[in-house]
């Protein structure tokens, strides 16, 4: 039997009766990443990338029309509870593109990290069985969320038409071209977050329970549903130090002209998002090749 190409894994040949036998083994090191394998499996992706966002609405009435009614039901929701209720600001923007901004980016963020912390328990059926690129799969999730991004995105555009030309005080700034980066980085926190807790959920499952929950505490630490210029000053540390901050801000100020971030927050961000992500390919690399024991 030969050594197969396709699997980046060492190997090493053993004389056996009926000939030389290629014994494969497991890497051991914890930044064997193996990123250029990844690309052999694009087709596998892709194929991952259609059933995550299928299945999600398989046999439901409105399908993938819950991409579009969940985020509009939300805004409603967070218009009328925190915009006519509570009546924070919004420096000058309407509340329900407010509110929607903060949701379509949010929304994607949320997604990532809640379905990437169950890559192992979820597939371990489907893991145990046949070998390809773990990290296909969260890939492929982050992927997929894309999709349902560019639909809400689109929803958010009508909406921000319609107030524009109505003469609402909304316009676009440079930072719009910033989109696909600030797209990279919630990409890049919500992988290594969820890989994270992928990672240690293979011997804690309770850990997975506490995820969703986190992820809803922490958007109230994030300007979602308030800008920053809305909290007093002796607690606005809390949003300077969350990473999210600037992502949030940088999306508002590019398409709705209001928000504060510069370039020095958001290059920091980057820098946290790759330390997160770094973090999490090496947690995610060493409990691989052990996860099926624990699983």
């Amino acid at each position: 039997m030969s050594e197969n190409p396709q699997m980046n894994v060492p190997a090493h040949s053993v004389a056996a009766d009926e000939g030389w036998t290629s014994v494969i083994t497991p890497h051991r090191g914890w930044l064997d990443w193996r990123l250029r394998q990844l690309w052999r499996y694009r087709d596998l992706i892709t194929l991952f990338v259609w059933r995550d966002f299928v299945s999600v609405y398989k046999q439901t009435i409105l399908g993938p029309l819950w991409h579009i009614i969940q985020p509009l039901l939300t805004t409603i929701t967070f218009t009328i509870m925190f915009g006519r209720i509570a009546k924070l600001s919004t420096e000058g923007v309407p509340a329900f593109l407010f509110y929607l901004s903060g949701n379509v980016m949010w929304s994607y963020f949320a997604n990532n990290i809640n379905k990437t912390s169950i890559t192992f328990v979820g597939n371990a059926a489907l893991l145990g069985k046949v070998y390809f690129h773990r990290l296909v799969i969260p890939i492929s999730i982050a992927l997929s969320n894309l999709i349902s991004f560019a639909i809400q995105l689109g929803i958010f555009l009508v909406f921000f038409a319609i107030y524009y030309f109505h003469g609402a005080n909304v316009h676009f700034t440079a930072w719009v071209f910033c989109v696909p980066l600030l797209l990279l980085m919630l990409a890049g926190y919500g992988l290594g977050g969820g890989i994270i807790v992928s990672a240690l959920t293979t011997r804690y499952r309770d850990l997975a329970n506490l995820v969703a929950l986190g992820v809803q505490l922490l958007m109230f630490a994030t300007p979602v549903i308030f800008p920053v210029s809305a909290i007093p000053e002796k607690y606005r540390w809390v949003l300077q130090y969350n990473p999210l901050t600037p992502v949030i801000e940088g999306f508002r100020l590019g398409f709705l002209g209001a928000g504060h971030v510069t370039l020095m927050q958001l290059g920091i961000s980057f820098g946290v998002m790759l330390v997160v992500l770094s973090i999490g390919l090496m947690l995610f690399t060493h409990v691989e090749k052990t996860f099926m024991d624990t699983v």
